[in-house]
């Protein structure tokens, strides 16, 4: 539930009107305590320490509201990346397996289609935990 509110908040101050609100509520939080209308008395004057305190306020709730909404879509990003490792690791078995089943077609018909090495190399199972290890030692480590 505060997931929700949280991503409704981000969503929301990321908009133009947003801004626009703000601007309106500022210029005539000083246009009052300003004196620049008489009838109304200075209830924050200059340096407006109340406003100070309340937009202060609002930055810190608005920045937790936004690494929340953050961390939320972080966690689906996660889980949308894994469904999408489980359904490429499907894919490549699947894959295998038609190149196995397409060499054998070609090696009963006596074909030399099927005796390419690479279609040996493809045919090949795919083993993630060497890529795994291979993309480790490829990729430059982060500090």
């Amino acid at each position: 539930m505060g997931e929700r509110i949280g991503d409704g908040v981000s969503r929301h101050a990321g908009r133009a009107w947003f801004i626009v609100f703000h601007f309106f509520w500022f210029a005539t939080w000083i246009i009052l305590n300003a004196g620049l209308v008489p009838a109304v008395a200075k209830f924050d004057p200059y340096p407006y320490p109340f406003l100070t305190f309340a937009v202060s306020l609002e930055a810190i709730f608005l920045s937790l509201f936004i690494l929340m909404s953050q961390n939320r879509a972080a966690r689906q990003a996660d889980q949308r990346a894994h469904l999408d490792l489980q359904v490429n690791l499907l894919a490549e078995l699947e894959s295998t397996r038609m190149l196995e089943m397409l060499k054998a077609l070609c090696q009963h018909h006596g074909l030399d289609a099927g005796m390419s090495p690479d279609v040996e190399q493809l045919a090949k199972p795919t083993e993630p935990k060497t890529l795994v290890t291979e993309l480790q030692h490829r990729l430059p480590e982060s500090n």
